[in-house]
C-alpha cells in the first residue's frame, strides 16, 4: 500500500540497483547438479528406471514411479528443462494416476495409456499410446508446439495440449510431480530448513522471501517500486511465478502501465492489467494478485492496495499475503490475513493463464 507521505520520484528516473538480490538456489545433495524445477530454462535430468525407491513418493510407488522415470527420460531426450519434464509427469498423474490404462472414459472412450491420448491420428498407433516412452515423447512434442509454454502455468500448458474440460484440472498434481521428479532425478529442492526453495508456479512461495526485505523504505527497489510497499512485494511474486527471480526481471511496474511509468501505486494496476489484455476476474486463486480499489477492504483511500493469494480455503475465503498492510509501527513488513472472496475489487491472474470464470 503506497504511503500518503511517500516522497515523489520523477517518472523515468534512473534507478540505482540494490545489491541485496536473492537467487533461488537449490541446495545440492544428489549425484546430479541441483536443478530448479520452477525455472523454464536449464538442463533436464535423467532417471534410472531400474533403480527406483522402494518406498512411495507423494503417494506413488512401483509401476507408477517407473512410468514417471520413463516420462522424465523421454523429456530429457528432447532437451526439455526439468520444469518441462515435471509438466509431463504432472499431466500423466492427472490423466491416469501414472498407470498405463487400456480404457477411456465417457468423454473419451477411445483414450488410452498414461496420457489418455485419443485414437484420432494425432498420437500415433494404439501401441504408441500404450507405450510410456512413445506416448510421453508425443506429449512433449505437442507441448513444444504451444507458443510460450515455458511461461504458462503448468496446468494451463498441460491443458493446451490435452484439451480437457477443466484447464485447472492438473493444478493439484504439480506439487507431487515436483517431489517425484526431484527424487527420481536425484536433485534436491529444499533448503537447509527443509522448506521448498523455489516458488512453484501457481503457488505463492514460502513466506517473507522478498529479497530486499530489510532495504530502506521510500527508495526504489530493483522492480521499479518503492521498497517494501504492497506493490513491490506483489510484483516480486509475479516475477517469481514467471520464473524470474534475479535481475533483469521480466515484469516491472512500467510493463503493464499504459504510460510506461515505473514508480507508482496500486491504483493503476487493474487498468494496466486490462490494457495488456491479461486475465482478471472475481474468483480467488493461488498466486493471483488481489486488487483493492481505493477504500475497499480497508485499503488506502487514495492509492488502494495489492496483495497475493497464498492459499484458498474450503469455506470460500482465502489466505492473503503481502506487505504494508498493517498500521505503524508494523507497516512496510510482511503480513498474512484471511479474507472473504467477495471483499477485493478484483483478482489479477498471471499473463498467459486463463480466468477461472472462463468456461
Amino acid at each position: 500500500m503506497q504511503s500518503k507521505n511517500a516522497p515523489v520520484l520523477a517518472a523515468g528516473a534512473v534507478l540505482a540497483p540494490i545489491g541485496l538480490v536473492l537467487s533461488i538456489i537449490l541446495i545440492g545433495g544428489g549425484s546430479q547438479a541441483a536443478a530448479d524445477v520452477c525455472s523454464p530454462t536449464g538442463p533436464g535430468v535423467s532417471a534410472d528406471a531400474d533403480q527406483l525407491p522402494k518406498v512411495a513418493i507423494a503417494g506413488y510407488e512401483g509401476e507408477q514411479l517407473k512410468n514417471a522415470a520413463l516420462i522424465i527420460n523421454a523429456g530429457k531426450s528432447l532437451g526439455l528443462s526439468v520444469r518441462g519434464q515435471t509438466i509431463g509427469v504432472m499431466t500423466a498423474m492427472g490423466e491416469s494416476g501414472l498407470r498405463i490404462l487400456d480404457h477411456g472414459d465417457g468423454p473419451g472412450p477411445d483414450s488410452r495409456g498414461l496420457f489418455q491420448q485419443r485414437d484420432n491420428g494425432a498420437w500415433g498407433t494404439y501401441q504408441d499410446r500404450m507405450n510410456p516412452t512413445a506416448s510421453a515423447t508425443n506429449f512433449f512434442k505437442a507441448l513444444q508446439n504451444i507458443n510460450g509454454w515455458e511461461q504458462l502455468e503448468p496446468t494451463t500448458a498441460a491443458h493446451r495440449v490435452q484439451r480437457n474440460a477443466d484447464p485447472f484440472h492438473y493444478q493439484t498434481y504439480w506439487a507431487p510431480a515436483v517431489e517425484i521428479v526431484a527424487a527420481l532425478g536425484d536433485v534436491q529442492i529444499t533448503d537447509a530448513g527443509g522448506t521448498s526453495s523455489c516458488g512453484i508456479p501457481g503457488e505463492s512461495g514460502k513466506g517473507d522471501d522478498l529479497p530486499w526485505r530489510t532495504a530502506k523504505i521510500y527508495e526504489a527497489s530493483p522492480l521499479g517500486m518503492f521498497n517494501r510497499e504492497c506493490v513491490d512485494f506483489a510484483l516480486w511474486r509475479v516475477n517469481q511465478q514467471l520464473g524470474s527471480s534475479t535481475a533483469p526481471y521480466k515484469v516491472l511496474n512500467g510493463t503493464f502501465r499504459p504510460d510506461g511509468a515505473l514508480l507508482g501505486s496500486a491504483l493503476t494496476w487493474k487498468d494496466g492489467w486490462d490494457a495488456k489484455g491479461w486475465p482478471t476476474g472475481t474468483t480467488s486463486r493461488v498466486g493471483a494478485v488481489v486488487w483493492y480499489s481505493p477504500g475497499t477492504g480497508g485499503a488506502d483511500g487514495t492509492y488502494g492496495h495489492v496483495a497475493v493469494v497464498k492459499a484458498v480455503n474450503g469455506d470460500g475465503s482465502f489466505l492473503e499475503e503481502g506487505y504494508n498492510g498493517n498500521p505503524a509501527p508494523n507497516d512496510h513488513t510482511y503480513y498474512t490475513r484471511t479474507v472473504q472472496n467477495g471483499t477485493p475489487s478484483a483478482f489479477l491472474y498471471l499473463p498467459g493463464s486463463d480466468s477461472p470464470e472462463e468456461p
